[in-house]
C-alpha cells in the first residue's frame, strides 16, 4: 500500500503557515511604527504649516500600500495554506473509506475545499439499478498522480473522496 501522506506532512504545513502568519505580522508592524511615526511627526507641527500636507500624503500612500499587500497575501497565499493545514487534520482525524474500483480515466483539476487536486475517475456499481456511475476520487496536486491504468482495479483508501493511500492490483474489470 503506497501512502501520500506521512506524518511531517501536518507538521510541515503547520510551519509554513506560521511563517506566512510572522511575515504578515512583521509587515504590520512595520506599517503601525510608519503610521505612528508620521501620526506623531504631523502632531508636532506648528498651526497651519505649510508641510503638513506631506504628511498627509505619506501616510496615505502607507495605507495604501499596506492594504495592497494585505488583500493578496492573505488572501492567496495564507488562505491556501490554512487550507491545507485543515485538510491535512480531517485526514488524520476522519473516517476513512476502503474500496477496489477500476480506474476509468484522469479528469481536470479543481479546487476541492481550497486545495488544488487532480480529479481520478473509478467505476461505481449503482446498488439499487443495475447500471455504472462514475466516483471522483481526488488526488492532492501536491503529490505525484499514481500510475493508474486505466481498466484495472486499485485498493484505495480515501477519506471525503481524498485519496490516502493505494495499491494497484493486476485485477482487471
Amino acid at each position: 500500500m503506497t501512502k501520500l501522506y506521512h506524518d511531517l506532512d501536518l507538521v510541515d504545513a503547520m510551519r509554513q503557515k506560521r511563517r506566512l502568519l510572522a511575515g504578515f505580522l512583521c509587515v504590520t508592524g512595520v506599517y503601525l511604527a510608519g503610521l505612528i511615526t508620521c501620526l506623531t511627526l504631523y502632531i508636532l507641527l506648528p498651526y497651519h504649516d505649510p508641510t503638513g500636507v506631506w504628511y498627509v500624503v505619506g501616510t496615505s500612500v502607507l495605507t495604501g500600500l499596506y492594504i495592497i499587500f494585505c488583500f493578496p497575501y492573505m488572501g492567496i497565499s495564507y488562505k491556501r495554506s490554512r487550507a491545507y493545514c485543515k485538510m491535512l487534520k480531517f485526514i488524520s482525524v476522519g473516517l476513512k473509506e476502503y474500496a477496489v474500483l477500476p480506474f476509468e480515466g484522469i479528469d481536470d483539476w479543481t479546487v476541492k475545499d481550497g486545495v488544488d487536486v487532480n480529479v481520478a475517475l473509478f467505476s461505481v456499481k449503482n446498488v439499487k439499478k443495475d447500471e455504472k456511475m462514475t466516483r471522483q476520487i481526488y488526488v492532492d496536486g501536491e503529490k505525484d498522480f499514481p500510475a493508474f491504468e486505466e481498466g484495472k482495479k486499485a485498493r484505495l483508501i480515501s477519506q471525503g473522496n481524498l485519496l490516502i493511500a493505494y495499491e494497484l492490483t493486476e485485477e482487471t474489470e
